[in-house]
């Protein structure tokens, strides 16, 4: 079993190898097993895509591991080496996600409102964030969108 994950984690960019061999050495004593992974991942998933538990503005690893009713280090395991992210990672991925359907579809919401309603606390970090995923502030983002329509 090591050996197909030393062959899958190996391969692609440098980089990518690098942070696959040290995720390889920081979990070679875990004992999660494909099975229990696999049924992991489909509860993180379930928790962000039908709970939508990234709204919740005090999101954290324990509140995810709670919400699912597994182990932490289980579910950060999970979401570093089968969903290829951090936790904060994937909690962005749909926040932003959520933030551009929002600005798009409710023009009238401000930014701050959207910001709030997908789990955003603080101005500095949602603009950061969103910035950093669309290359626009999210005022940009919104009236380039109007205007594509």
């Amino acid at each position: 079993m090591i050996q197909l994950f030393s062959n899958f984690f190996h391969s692609g960019k440098p980089e990518a190898r690098d942070r696959n061999a040290k995720l390889l050495t920081k979990y070679q004593k875990s004992g999660l097993t494909f099975s229990e992974a696999t049924q992991i991942k489909e509860k993180v998933y379930q928790a962000f895509e039908r709970d939508k538990v990234y709204k919740d503005n005090e999101m954290g690893l324990n509140t995810l591991a709670n919400h699912i009713r597994t182990d932490r280090y289980k579910v950060s395991q999970v979401i570093n080496e089968h969903i290829a992210l951090n936790f904060y990672s994937l909690l962005n991925q749909y926040r932003l996600k959520d933030a551009k359907k929002l600005l798009t579809e409710n023009p009238d919401l401000s930014v701050k409102t959207v910001m709030y309603q997908v789990g955003f606390n603080s101005k500095t970090c949602f603009y950061g964030a969103f910035k950093k995923e669309t290359g626009l502030s999210p005022n940009k983002f919104r009236n380039l969108a109007r205007h594509a329509s």
